[in-house]
């Protein structure tokens, strides 16, 4: 990852950190986990093949592969028939994009595959609405950016309800001088940065940045998106993207800077 004077991101998905077991789980038990087991019979038909998943063994982080149109044009529509073999080979080829766009959204692993696995059944079950009147990419990307969108209020919340239960347990901690302490005087191990190394801080810095800024950001600077694929996907006009992404940067910058304790270029 590299910072650019422009304030520009580079990042690459290689480094992402695998799943524990180093595969997703299968589609039917992904779906019994979402209480939706009872959509088994629609999504799976009858495959002479045991061995067959629709959720390939390999690692979210692993390297995306590129398919040519008229490739992924015929996944899809054997997907509309559903076929598993064919839902496997387009998640082999999005995987790793869709789980980096939403983990430096998040800027937490373990959200980020939860968020990506709750994304592909989604677009499992929802493919039929994609009409192609656009790229699937630029499709997937907004239901990914969507369910990022959904966690990140979510997850404001909950640190919302975390938040008053850390000033609950400060109020009642004394310090040595009978003083109470105050929720700054508490650590929290997810807190601590383990070194300096730039990646690292930009990585922390992108997290910080507003998000409505921070996801015309990731697209851009990260994903190497078009503006209208920007604007496809976020449903923005085009001034609005280039100036969520200016102002993206100029944050950036800013946080950057601030940790390293320098100017950047």
């Amino acid at each position: 990852m590299e910072l650019s004077s422009e304030g520009v991101v580079s990042v690459g998905v290689a480094g992402v950190r695998r799943l524990p077991d180093g595969s997703f789980a299968t589609l039917e038990g992904a779906l019994e986990q979402r209480g939706d087991a009872g959509l088994e019979a629609d999504v799976r038909p009858p495959i002479d093949n045991a061995e067959s998943e629709a959720w390939p063994r390999g690692s979210l982080g692993s390297e995306s592969v590129s398919l040519p149109e008229d490739v992924e044009a015929k996944l899809i529509e054997r997907i509309l028939l559903r076929d598993e073999h064919a839902f496997t080979e387009l998640m082999k080829a999005y995987q790793g994009r869709v789980y980096g766009l939403i983990l430096r959204m998040l800027g937490n692993s373990a959200e980020a595959e939860e968020v990506a696995q709750e994304v592909f059944i989604q677009v499992f079950k929802s493919i039929g609405s994609f009409r192609g009147d656009s790229k699937f990419s630029t499709w997937i990307y907004r239901v990914a950016v969507n369910h990022c969108k959904n966690r990140v209020k979510y997850l404001k919340v909950r640190h919302s309800k975390q938040q008053d239960e850390l000033e609950a347990v400060a109020e009642r901690m004394p310090l040595g001088d009978g003083r109470r302490a105050n929720v700054g005087q508490i650590e929290r191990p997810d807190e601590a940065l383990a070194g300096r190394q730039v990646e690292r801080i930009v990585q922390e810095s992108i997290a910080q940045i507003d998000p409505s800024f921070r996801e015309c950001l990731i697209l851009r600077d990260v994903e190497e998106l078009s503006y209208e694929e920007i604007e496809a996907i976020t449903g923005l006009a085009a001034g609005t993207v280039k100036s969520r992404i200016f102002r993206a940067r100029a944050q950036l910058r800013e946080l950057v800077e601030k940790r390293l304790g320098e100017k950047i270029g």
